[in-house]
């Protein structure tokens, strides 16, 4: 139980954003024989084609879709952003 409690607690951050603003995240490698998560991930992104661009906001749940799939994609921080 107590992996748990320790485990849940952690987690707590998930409403608060990471860095703050938007980032740019482009599908630089193709997904075919990908895993199906990582697929899953850059079309929970909104990202359809290689080489299309979607502005994402930095929260840890896209962060985490980023993460998974990093090696398909290029995350770049977005310049005056308005939030």
């Amino acid at each position: 139980m107590a992996a748990l409690k320790g485990h849940q607690g952690a987690g707590s951050h998930a409403g608060q954003k990471a860095t703050g603003g938007s980032v740019r995240v482009t599908l630089v490698r193709s997904l075919a024989g990908r895993l199906k998560n990582h697929q899953a991930s850059v079309r929970g992104l909104g990202i359809r084609r290689i080489h299309q661009s979607v502005v994402v906001q930095d929260t840890p749940e896209n962060r985490g879709m980023m993460n998974a799939a990093h090696y398909l994609l290029r995350v770049e921080p977005v310049d005056g952003a308005s939030d």
